[in-house]
């Protein structure tokens, strides 16, 4: 396993500085989503230029930090035929930059059919798992002329909440450009709480051969909602996950997320611990 962090996760310092933390603070790679991290200058579609990312590239690069996701979390599914069309065009403007930036994978979550990315019903149905199929595609034919890997998140309260409509998208995309960043926590909610081991061990048997990435974070039910936390700071058990990332994974990236300043040393060495341990 190759540990690194959500980098907006970390103390807010200038983009230099935090680059150069990251490694300092003994994590080899990075979640890089670029308006989050990024202030000094802009990161809209035509900044994102291969002079911008030869830049990003030797700036990691001085500091022994991969980037490990290019982070374009945006609504596939939105509605409005306007902002779907910006929203593609987002999308193939980070895979064009990640194949500058060498970076793992352009990650992505699976939205919601409606403009405001907010949890309904509606979103576990037949209807918006089309939508986003529909949607992913283009942008999943872009990134294999790019040579790039797109990998989708799956959640809960988005449309591919579960392990089973995940492998629906990968077979029915077809493509090796399409693969998981697999989130244990993420497939989670109060619904399901209490069957969380059975959930992940569907996760590892349905999508464990088209995992590129891995996050890594805790939860625990509180006043009847599931909050998520640093690793070892919830009631997750993530021996079988580590178990899985050690036996079929090897050196595959992890990134721990919701850590805070004053906590991810800790985080970082508990998830280590249990890895050695797995």
């Amino acid at each position: 396993m190759q540990l690194g962090i959500r980098i907006h996760d970390l103390a807010q310092l200038p983009l230099e500085e935090r680059i150069a933390q990251i490694h300092s603070l003994g994590f080899t790679c990075g979640h890089l989503a670029l308006s989050k991290v990024i202030s000094e200058f802009s990161t809209e579609d035509e900044a994102l230029t291969p002079g911008l990312a030869m830049y990003l590239k030797n700036l990691f690069a001085k500091n022994q930090v991969d980037i490990a996701v290019l982070g374009c979390y945006l609504n596939l599914a939105d509605p409005d035929e306007e902002r779907i069309a910006r929203i593609t065009r987002r999308y193939m403007a980070h895979i064009r930059f990640a194949s500058w930036l060498g970076c793992g994978v352009v990650g992505t979550e699976t939205g919601a059919p409606n403009s405001a990315y907010a949890f309904t019903p509606e979103c576990h149905t037949e209807e918006a798992l089309g939508i986003f199929i529909d949607h992913l595609r283009p942008v999943v034919e872009y990134a294999e002329k790019m040579g790039v890997v797109v990998a989708i998140e799956p959640v809960y309260r988005h449309i591919v909440w579960n392990p089973v409509r995940a492998r629906r998208v990968l077979d029915e995309i077809g493509s090796p450009n399409l693969q998981i960043i697999f989130d244990p926590v993420n497939l989670l909610d109060v619904p399901n709480y209490a069957q969380r081991e059975a959930v992940i061990e569907e996760a590892v048997e349905l999508l464990g051969p088209d995992i590129a990435v891995v996050h890594l974070k805790d939860c625990a039910l509180r006043g009847g909602k599931l909050l998520s936390m640093g690793c070892g700071l919830g009631e997750m058990n993530y021996s079988p996950i580590l178990k899985f990332m050690k036996e079929r994974k090897p050196f595959i990236q992890a990134t721990l997320e919701d850590t805070k300043p004053e906590n991810n040393q800790r985080v970082k060495h508990y998830i280590q611990r249990m890895y050695e341990e797995a």
